[in-house]
C-alpha cells in the first residue's frame, strides 16, 4: 500500500498562470521527492493602477512517501 500527502502552496510569476504552476512545482521539488500530481485550486491575480502586476496559482501538491 503506498501513501500518498498532500500540501497545498501558493506560487506567482510575473508573466502567466502557466509560469505560477510551473514555479510552484519547480520549488517544491527542491524539498519533495516522488511528486505525483498537482492539482490547481484557484488562480489570483495582483493589479496595480488597473494593470496585471502578477499572476498567482493556490496548487495542491500531491506525493507518495517512501517507506
Amino acid at each position: 500500500m503506498s501513501i500518498v500527502k498532500v500540501i497545498e502552496v501558493i506560487a506567482s510569476s510575473d508573466t502567466s498562470f502557466d509560469d505560477a504552476v510551473r514555479a510552484a512545482v519547480k520549488e517544491v521539488s527542491k524539498t519533495v521527492d516522488n511528486i505525483d500530481s498537482v492539482y490547481v485550486k484557484d488562480f489570483k491575480v495582483h493589479v496595480e493602477s488597473g494593470e496585471i502586476t502578477s499572476y498567482g496559482a493556490i496548487c495542491k501538491v500531491s506525493f507518495r512517501v517512501d517507506r
